[in-house]
């Protein structure tokens, strides 16, 4: 790699590090002036506009329709629920006043102690609360019914610990709120969102994930049952990729929403919540990049295709920038973004490792050599293959690499989960795996809340899922030898 961009942590080294030396170095984000937020910058963010458009094209297709809720919610809301006001206090950052005005004493602007707020106002963690009241106002009866809302949102959420992109005081995301008439029709619509995600996960992000139900313990504040996605990441810790909730009644009843049924009756309103956050882009990056920086699947890439003219002089600049211009219209007819890069001021070794560390999946340099040959230079960044090509038939080739590249990155990461799956029978089995490998452990739970938190007081190891395709099994609790039906998905996670 160039001299200026070799100070990447290597990831064997410092796992940490080496993941923000990268969101760093690639330009995805910075940390802000304000602590614990950051800015995402614009490379960052077009992965991220990629994420949204995909994702918000699947909901669309699945009937949601887009809407926007108040980022303040009145701290009365907060108390009608009971477990989600317990879920989310410790987090939530509150608006007590409306008004700054000049120090007396000439020290800037203080808060004016007479524009106090008669009921402080919640910046939202989450929406439930504001949304359900929303529905009250809608919903009346079952013609009403189903309700399929999606929002694209911030929200914020007081945390101490900080990392960009995987745990921020604020962060961006999407939540969906559903209303249904029936509780089975509220738990498919939970189940529908969750392999939506599956599919967005392993389609585009080109991450393998396991399905499943948390445990209660590990349960949305205010959920009866949660879904997730869990992935892992190349250090051995599980990521939880995204989560389906149903609500049961809960929101309904507290915040009154009844609807008239067809035979005239008064019933609650069944109810489901479903989200995933920025913090896709941590798993995008900790599951497949390397050190030499990103490695981003082709369908969530900013810029497919870099072109880089190797030249002396400005004739043969002209000459391959026509070669390269003439390539990247026949690329674009194909939906393939290209990047044309002819900066004068940098070298093209800088160049190289530039796009190597932003993770564009292929790259492509021409110099005086190949244009008398009629070939290219072309280095896929998954593999970190070069070759040369004729240009005859080389858009048609790029087109069937773009899917090679997803595939094969779909299976270096699945390849990689499944031998860090391991199926562990007794306590000492788990501490070990766990110390030693890492990943995820199949193991026996007695079912117990109480057992749940003494295995992840002793191990940091918390329930991932229980997963959807987990056979029933007899077998002994790992931590305390009572009988168990079937496997869990143990993990230390992000």
């Amino acid at each position: 790699m160039a001299k200026e961009l070799k100070d990447l942590t290597k990831s064997e080294e410092n796992y940490s590090q080496w993941y923000n030396d990268l969101v760093v170095k690639a330009g995805l984000a910075e940390n802000s002036a304000v602590r614990g937020c950051m800015v995402i910058k614009p490379y960052g963010y077009a992965i991220w506009e990629k994420m949204h458009d995909a994702l918000d094209k699947m909901f669309k297709e699945t009937g949601h329709q887009n809407a926007y809720f108040p980022l303040f919610i009145p701290k009365s809301f907060f108390s009608k629920e009971a477990h989600h006001v317990e879920g989310f206090a410790k987090e939530c950052a509150v608006v007590t006043h409306y008004r700054l005005k000049n120090d007396p004493e000439g020290k800037g602007v203080v808060v004016d102690p007479d524009a106090k707020l008669e009921e402080e106002l919640i910046v939202r963690p989450t929406s439930e609360t504001i949304i359900w009241n929303t529905y009250k106002n809608w919903i009346h009866s079952y013609r009403d019914l189903p309700i399929l809302c999606n929002q694209w949102a911030n929200v914020v959420r007081w945390e101490m610990r900080t990392r960009l992109f995987l745990r921020t005081a604020e962060f961006l995301w999407q939540e969906g709120h559903t209303a249904h008439a029936t509780r089975e029709e509220a738990i498919a619509e939970a189940e529908k969102m969750i392999h939506v995600y599956e599919t967005f996960a392993q389609d585009w992000m080109s991450l393998p994930v396991i399905v499943g139900h948390k445990s209660p313990n590990e349960r949305f504040a205010g959920a009866e049952d949660t879904l997730t996605i869990e992935a892992l990441m190349q250090d051995g810790k599980a990521l939880q990729s995204g989560t389906s909730h149903f609500l049961g009644q809960n929101f309904a009843k507290a915040f009154d929403v009844q609807y008239v049924t067809k035979e005239g009756k008064l019933e609650y309103v069944w109810a489901t919540s479903w989200g995933v956050s920025t913090r896709l882009m941590g798993a995008l990056i900790m599951a497949h990049s390397d050190n030499n920086g990103l490695v981003l699947p082709p369908r969530l890439a900013p810029i497919q295709v870099v072109m880089i003219p190797i030249y002396k002089g400005e004739e043969q600049l002209v000459e391959i920038r026509n070669h390269f211009e003439k390539l990247a219209a026949e690329l674009r007819a194909k939906g393939i973004s290209v990047k044309i890069d002819d900066r004068d001021n940098v070298r093209s070794g800088f160049k190289f490792a530039e796009y190597e560390l932003k993770g564009v999946p292929v790259r492509l340099a021409m110099g005086p050599r190949d244009m008398e040959n009629n070939t290219i230079e072309l280095m896929r960044r998954d593999t970190l293959e070069k070759e040369t090509l004729p240009l005859e038939g080389l858009v048609a080739h790029i087109e069937q690499l773009m899917t090679d590249i997803q595939k094969n990155i779909y299976l270096k990461a699945k390849a990689f989960r499944d031998s860090m799956i391991t199926k562990v029978d007794t306590w000492e089995e788990f501490k070990e795996v766990l110390d030693t490998k890492g990943g995820f452990l199949l193991a026996h739970w007695d079912g117990t809340v109480e057992t749940e938190v003494a295995i992840k007081d002793a191990t940091k190891a918390t329930i991932r899922c229980i997963p959807f395709d987990a056979p029933e099994e007899e077998g002994r609790c790992i931590y305390t030898g009572r009988p168990s039906h079937r496997r869990v998905l143990f993990a230390r996670s992000y």
